[in-house]
């Protein structure tokens, strides 16, 4: 599809945002929601319906089963950003009430090692304030009866704050409001930078539609293209396109009670839709990068792999028919899964918000307003996020997380 190309109104902007899906739109609406901050935003946004990229590709679900005490504290600021989106948004009274559907997250352990991480982690979990449980295979039975547990050692769900929530609705009220208050967001590509004499600083930035726009700081908030984005930089970040398939599907026999989000031990996940509709995701074995505008579904990865699985754990789902399906990709950190931020280490106006490897949407409102502190102030003033600064990428020190799916 050719989008035109349109010029910005400037030829200077304080902050440049690369990249306006859900991350770019977060760090720009709490930009325009600080009091300290009065400088000008351009948002640049290489197809501004984002048919293809991440955000509109994505399960719409938000969990507090993390292992790391900070990831579990992102989605906790998630929750509460969503439940309280309009006060949040200034009491503006066009601003949907919103709420999260808590049919909770349901990962399965079928070994012992596995299970050792769930406890680990529901531990992890309970001091930071959620409210995991740990299931037995008996108790898990009770309570799912749809449920094959015949292999599962352990289970562990949340049913507060873990569910679908409108991650759709949260992304088109932050573009409008932040259009609103003067942020300006473009259908345009950034196609080269222009460091200065000393390599330390983006000074401008080089459009499609061939304008050059002088910068203060530049924002990658380009998703699973991160990393292209930072080689114009002559920066290099490990982020690739990573291809993720989805269905939707019909139940002959719809279960009579909703459906977790359910994380199988191989990996396949399912979760209620509604009205006898289930949602299902999945992966190839192999798990190559892939070209950016790949999404090229690979049909027997459903016939071979993903329904056998599917039927198996939930008997009632030998019986269903696929309405629909897709592929997306992950922004995927082949470094330790993590979010990417902060500044780099040598080129400082240069700042990352990448590599979330599947976990983004949920974690969108704390990283954009993580995000915004940091451009403006220098600093995170709320919740630190400071672990999951670049500079950890060159010293080694990844941050692991259990938790991925």
């Amino acid at each position: 599809m050719h989008i035109s190309e349109r010029s910005p109104l400037k030829k200077n902007y304080d902050i440049i945002i690369i990249g306006g899906a859900i991350m770019g739109a977060s760090a720009a609406w709490f930009l325009s929601d600080n009091k300290d901050f009065d400088g000008s935003v351009l948002v640049v946004e290489k197809d501004p319906s984002y048919a293809n990229s991440s955000t509109m590709h994505t399960n719409s679900c938000m969990r507090q089963q993390f292992s790391t005490d900070l990831n579990v504290r992102i989605s906790q600021f998630a929750a509460d950003y969503v439940k309280n989106l309009r006060k949040f948004m200034g009491g503006d009274e066009r601003v949907p009430e919103l709420t999260i559907r808590n049919f909770g997250y349901m990962y399965f352990a079928d070994n012992e090692d596995f299970a050792d991480v769930l406890r680990e982690s529901q531990r992890v979990q309970l001091r930071a304030g959620a409210a995991t449980q740990l299931m037995s295979p008996r108790e898990i039975k009770e309570k799912y009866p749809f449920y094959n547990v015949d292999d599962i050692v352990l289970g562990s769900i949340n049913l507060i704050d873990e569910g679908y929530w409108d991650g759709t609705a949260v992304f088109d009220w932050w573009r409008r409001q932040s259009k609103e208050r003067g942020v300006e967001y473009i259908a345009n590509e950034v196609v080269a930078m222009t460091k200065g004499k000393s390599g330390t600083q983006i000074e401008s930035v080089t459009l499609k539609s061939g304008d050059v726009i002088s910068c203060g700081q530049v924002l990658n908030a380009s998703g699973p293209r991160a990393n292209r984005t930072a080689a114009m930089a002559g920066i290099d970040v490990p982020v690739e396109p990573r291809k993720r398939y989805s269905w939707i599907f019909a139940a002959e026999q719809p279960l009579d009670q909703d459906l977790p989000l359910t994380i199988d031990p191989s990996g396949v996940h399912v979760r209620e839709n509604g009205g006898g509709t289930y949602q299902c995701g999945g992966h190839s074995g192999i798990d190559p990068a892939v070209d950016y505008d790949d999404f090229t579904m690979d049909f027997d990865i459903w016939q071979d792999h993903v329904w056998p699985i599917l039927a198996t754990r939930i008997p009632q789902f030998e019986a269903i028919k696929v309405q629909t399906e897709w592929a997306g990709h992950y922004a995927y950190n082949t470094f330790d899964h993590n979010a990417i931020m902060g500044p780099h280490s040598e080129v400082s106006n240069f700042y990352f918000l990448n590599g979330f490897s599947g976990h983004g949407l949920q974690q969108s409102p704390a990283m954009g307003r993580g995000t915004a502190e940091m451009l403006i102030y220098g600093t995170y003033k709320t919740l630190d996020m400071s672990p999951f600064n670049y500079e950890r990428i060159p010293n080694n020190k990844p941050i692991i997380e259990k938790a991925v799916i």
